[in-house]
């Protein structure tokens, strides 16, 4: 759990001095730059809200006091919330914990910024969507601690499929922790929809809800992104709807939730947001090893870690668990890893070089092992991406085929050469549509832009294609 600090009253005075010493104004850029944070940052630390613990450290020592130490708030490190919900009888609730976000944690300063600043102003809903391992929770967290403040923080997550997740059951779990009495007759899925939205429109709660898409089902035909509770439908709608409303969600999902995007919600579209979230630009690559005290010569563009994360399209979980492997298995050496495992590595590396600079964009015979060249991998990337192809395979197999039959594409090629793979098969041009709208609505194909004759390219991520790769060697031969 990332650990927050907080400012004491007499902290912050010697701050200011130190601060007028310099000439600097109170949210002066120039702090900011010194200590690599965002001005929203700066602000909350100077009205005593507790941050990050690292750019708590960054602010002060940015206007030169080295012994940060004294300027904490020490009887309210990692503390509750000063919020009190008024029409409740318990206590305010601790900080959520958080599983993901921790001090490891680089990059996406100018997302951060961006989204925190739609929760503070119209956005009462956001959504984080994208692949497995992106980086969706981590965000969702760090964006609760950027937040952080006078919400109560509430946070819930569905990826245990044996947890109740129908709308009623969930709404009086949440209601009665926060302490209200509902009757037992008064427990219908209506009633308790109005009793939610009236808490929420009346008090500031910041929800946090992990794993969306183990709410939502479909079919063939309507698509995948509804939800199998037609009442969370209607909350969302309900919640939205609403003329003023002090509460936001936080929700993030592998799948697109379909709902938001009804004439329902788009009436209500400047109130709700939906990122997707890619991985890691090249400079956050280099700042996650450089954290995980790694260097390997990472000012040359062909350093192995360069190369690695390159490969991996600067995945977070993936060049995560490469780096704690590189640290626990050969003591911190890049050498030593990228001798034994480089030649994994660089054969995905030239057959993307390959496909970007000779036109092969064809490789029927790569066997990448992206996601499972170390145990490690296998373990803490593989199966999860394993997970995702599963839930494809049994909801819409005809994307599923059509996701590893694509697989031969090394990168972003026409959408009309996508879908060969299964007019070949013998599918309709309408069953050809559906199955690439629902990769896309899971985020498992990747825009590609559009070329000089104005066709729509796509493509896959690295890591799925490394499996994808697999599933198709396995498909059943006609």
């Amino acid at each position: 759990m990332a650990i927050s600090l907080r400012a004491s009253k007499q902290g912050l005075e010697i701050v200011d001095a130190k601060r007028k010493k310099k000439g600097w104004e109170a949210t002066a850029v120039a702090w900011c730059s010194a200590a690599n944070t965002s001005v929203a940052t700066l602000k909350r630390f100077r009205r005593g809200i507790p941050i990050d613990r690292d750019l708590f450290i960054a602010i002060c020592k940015a206007v030169g006091i080295e012994n940060w130490e004294e300027i904490i708030d020490k009887t309210s490190t990692q503390q509750p919330s000063a919020y009190i919900d008024k029409t409740s009888t318990q206590q305010p609730s601790a900080y959520m914990e958080f599983s993901v976000y921790d001090d490891a944690w680089v990059g996406r300063e100018s997302l951060i910024q961006q989204l925190s600043d739609r929760v503070n102003s119209s956005s009462r809903v956001l959504l984080l969507v994208g692949i497995t391992g992106i980086g969706k929770t981590a965000l969702a967290e760090r964006l609760v601690q950027e937040l952080r403040g006078d919400w109560r923080e509430h946070r819930d997550n569905f990826e245990d499929e044996n947890k109740t997740s129908d709308f009623a059951s969930v709404a009086l779990q949440w209601l009665e922790k926060w302490g209200e009495i509902v009757p037992k007759d008064d427990r219908k899925p209506e009633q308790l929809l109005r009793r939610l939205v009236k808490r929420l429109r009346e008090n500031r709660y910041l929800i946090l809800i992990d794993s969306l898409e183990y709410l939502l089902t479909g079919n063939e035909e309507d698509g995948w992104g509804d939800f199998a509770d037609e009442w969370w439908g209607k909350f969302f709608v309900s919640f939205l709807a609403e003329p003023s409303c002090e509460s936001r969600f936080i929700l993030t999902s592998q799948d697109l939730p379909t709902k938001f995007e009804t004439a329902e919600c788009d009436r209500y579209k400047n109130l709700w947001y939906c990122q997707l979230l890619k991985g890691l630009e090249m400079p956050e690559q280099v700042a996650l090893f450089q954290k995980a005290q790694l260097d390997g010569d990472l000012e040359l563009a062909q350093s192995p870690l360069r190369v690695i994360g390159a490969v991996y399209d600067g995945h977070p979980l993936a060049l995560r668990t490469i780096a704690g492997e590189i640290k626990q298995s050969y003591g911190g050496k890049v050498r030593a890893y990228w001798k034994e495992n480089s030649r994994y590595i660089e054969e995905v590396k030239e057959a993307i070089d390959d496909a970007r600079n000779q036109g092969i964009v064809q490789g029927d015979e790569d066997r990448w092992e992206l996601a499972s060249y170390t145990k490690v991998l296998r373990r803490k990337v593989k199966e999860r991406i394993e997970k995702t192809f599963e839930h494809l395979k049994n909801d819409v197999y005809d994307a599923y085929v059509l996701l590893c039959t694509a697989s031969i594409y090394r990168c972003e090629v026409k959408e009309k050469w996508w879908l060969i793979n299964l007019e070949d098969e013998g599918y309709s041009e309408d069953q050809q549509k559906a199955a690439i709208q629902t990769l896309r609505e899971r985020y498992l194909v990747e825009d590609g832009g559009i070329d000089d004759e104005d066709n729509r390219l796509v493509g896959q991520h690295n890591l799925i294609r490394s499996v994808a790769i697999d599933h198709r060697l396995r498909l059943p031969v006609n």
